[in-house]
Formats: C-alpha cells, structure tokens, sequence
C-alpha cells in the first residue's frame, strides 16, 4: 500500500537508513509467473471524482499511471528538506526516485509493480492495492472534501481523512483537480496538530502513460517463528519482499497498514558485532520505534516495532508478540 510516490520514497529511505526498507518486488516477473496488470489508458475515459471515496481512490490510480517529475519540501519537527522526484513506467514496471538537494547527497530508487491488498492462500480474494485499499479504509476512517486550493501553481482540492478511533493518526491531501496527484500531504496527531508536511512545490507536466502497468502476483506468506498478538482494528500484513541484502534472512521484518498508516517489526539476532539499539522508545523524525530485548527459543533478539502512531500502539504491539510453541520469552 502506499499513499503516493513522493511520500512513500521518503519513508523508505528514512527507514533505509535506521533498520532495513521494505524492498520492491523484483523488476521482472519470474516466469510463468501472472502477468495480469492494469491500463493506464483507461483513466482518461473515468468520469470526474464526485464522491470523497472516489477522490482518494483516483489518487491511489494516479500515483501508479502518470509520469512526472516534481521538486517537493517535507517540513516536521526535524526540520526541513528538499528532494527531486520522479515516477515512470517501464514495460509495466513504476520507477521512482528521489534526490535530496540539500543535506548529505542521498539518491534513493524503487522499481515495482502494483501491490496486492494483502498475502494470499489458494483461491483467495487479493484485489489490486488502490481497489482494496478504499474499501478497506472507510471502515477506519471518515472521509470528507473541503474547499479548493492552489498547490504548486496547480488547483486543488482537498480531502480530509478522520480517525474513527484514537489508534491512528489523521491525514489531509490536497489533491491535483486534474489529474488527482496528491500536491500537498499532511500528517495530524492525536491532538489535530500538523506534525509533517510534505508539498509539492513544482509539477512538471504529468501525462499518462500509454500502456499497462503489472499488477504483482498473489503472494503466500514466508514462514516465521512470530507474529503479532495484537494489532490496530484494520491492520493486515503486507505482501512485500523485506529481505535485506545486507542481513540476508538473519532480521525477520514485517509490515502491516490500514491502508494509511504502516507499522513494522523487526526481530534481528543479538549477537557480536551487531548493532544494539537501547530498549525503549526512540524517536526517528515523526516516526518512533519502540525496542525490547528478549530471550527467546533461539537465542536473544532484539525487537523493534516502528511507525507514525500513538506510542502506546507501538508499545502495545511490541509487548504482545507472539511466538512459537516452545520458545519462552523473558
């Protein structure tokens, strides 16, 4: 799941270069592999958004189909940065990259197809991400429209998206009236307060790409020794490859979103030579990870549960995981 190209390659590359990033799905299908993927072209022929639904749904659509380049600004409590963007399509495969412009020279890319809702087993349903994430997200969240703006040179209007608990945090997207890019982001704590912002300054010329883009296999889960005991209402795991190059399948990741907000776990050995974090909580920009040490079956761990939610969300999911049979946690 994602929430659109510019926003989503900052997290990776923030994440990237903490723990490990969720990695992209490889750049060609294996074969015999499905090569089932969506057309682009079709988006033209969509009639206007009317509904708030309808408006976020054509913004998930649009960050897969159209090609842009784009200078942006994210403003939070760790100051201010800049980076350069841009989304194409290359026989079906999305490419995206991001440079910073200010700050150590930091480029960060993403190849993929579009993901599936969630991992799958045999026949089961696993719509396409923009479909299923808009029916999934209405049961978490109350979606309304607000008035117009100009964003970047460009009008657009904006969506407000509302918790319908306290588990999560609040969004606003202002979004491109033409093509339904998403200009401007905002991330709202508890307490309504903005916490990040993260604008569009420039838009170069989107089109539409001509073509298809591929839509990702049905993936069934690896196997691990963990899961959560407990998560948000509405948190499912994401069928992502989070293998790391670097730690091969020694750090065990996981992700789980609503479909907006993500959360990921990360259970890695404690052994020499790896790096320690202090247990308890820690704060990454407006992201916070809560670390436990643990002692379990087979050796002790250290576990990391990470996101933009309410602390006690994270803590509540770092104290309840699960293991195995057999393993003991102290």
């Amino acid at each position: 799941m994602g929430m659109g190209a510019g926003r989503t390659l900052w997290r990776l590359a923030l994440l990237g270069g903490f723990l490990v990033a969720a990695t992209a799905v490889a750049e060609e299908p294996p074969a015999g592999a499905d090569r089932s993927q969506f057309d682009c072209g079709q988006v033209a022929d969509w009639a206007p958004p009317d509904t708030p639904l309808e408006w976020f749904e054509r913004s998930l659509w649009a960050n897969h189909c159209y090609v842009f380049q784009a200078r942006a600004v994210r403003i939070s409590i760790d100051g201010v940065r800049t980076v350069a963007l841009s989304h194409e399509v290359r026989d079906g495969i999305e490419r995206e990259e991001a440079r910073f412009l200010d700050g150590p020279p930091v480029v960060f890319e993403r190849r993929g197809r579009i993901g599936r809702l969630t991992w799958t087993s045999g026949a089961a349903d696993a719509p396409a991400s923009p479909a299923g994430i808009t029916e999934h997200l209405e049961r978490f969240y109350q979606l309304s429209l607000g008035d117009e703006a100009r964003i970047a040179n460009r009008q657009a209007v904006r969506l407000d998206i509302e918790p319908l608990d306290d588990l999560r945090y609040g969004h606003r997207l202002w979004l491109d009236v033409q093509t339904a890019l998403p200009l401007k982001q905002q991330l709202l704590d508890e307490e309504g307060r903005v916490v990040e912002t993260f604008q569009f300054t420039e838009l170069q010329r989107p089109r539409l790409h001509g073509g298809g883009v591929l839509i990702d296999e049905r993936r069934t889960p690896p196997p691990r020794s963990w899961e959560p005991g407990w998560l948000p209402d509405g948190f499912i795991a994401q069928p992502v490859d989070t293998r790391s190059r670097r730690h091969g399948d020694s750090v065990g990741h996981r992700i789980y979103s609503d479909g907006l907000a993500t959360l990921s776990v990360f259970v890695e050995p404690l052994d020499e030579g790896r790096a320690r974090l202090l247990p308890g909580l820690h704060r990454l920009g407006i992201s916070l990870a809560v670390v436990r040490h643990l002692s379990v079956a087979e050796g002790a761990v250290q576990l990391v549960v990470m996101g933009e939610l309410p602390p006690r969300v994270l803590v509540q999911v770092a104290e309840n995981l699960v293991w195995d049979e057999g393993a003991q946690r102290r």
